[in-house]
């Protein structure tokens, strides 16, 4: 299990009642207050990210070099998404992990990427080879 998990829903509860403890109900409701704006802050994040993706085809996006070169281990899934400004192309089986998504590009590279737990842990760059190129390796 991931401590993170349960860390922050207990240091939210060690704040209240610390808020309480020492300045009563007022410092309470304050902190109360400034953990819900903290997840309405993330729940609006969350959502524009979304909406943006939600006008961009699926699975595409304008360079997969650039995509591949700002890609880091550990980053969220929700991350990419606003990197890529668009939903990625499942490439897994539902409700499977590790998740499997690929974003392509106009010009037929693709990357795909490996999420497990929603963090990125692998992902790989696939360029074709351009026709003139393939010429010259093929030639003796």
């Amino acid at each position: 299990m991931e401590v993170a998990r349960f860390f922050w829903p207990v240091a939210g509860i060690v704040l209240i009642a610390g808020s309480y403890r020492f300045y009563g109900w007022g410092g309470a409701v304050l902190v109360l207050g400034a953990l819900l704006m903290w997840m309405l802050l993330r729940l609006n994040r969350m959502m524009q990210v979304l909406g943006r993706a939600a006008t961009r085809p699926v699975g595409h996006i304008d360079n997969a070099v650039m995509l591949n070169a700002r890609l880091h281990a550990g980053m969220t899934l929700l991350n990419v998404l606003a990197m890529t400004r668009a939903l990625g192309e499942m490439r897994s089986p539902k409700n499977t992990q590790p998740e499997i998504f690929r974003w392509t590009d106009t010009g037929a590279s693709h990357v795909t990427a490996e999420f497990r737990r929603g963090r990125l842990v692998h992902w790989t760059l696939f360029r074709p080879i351009a026709p003139e190129r393939a010429e010259i390796a093929a030639a003796p």
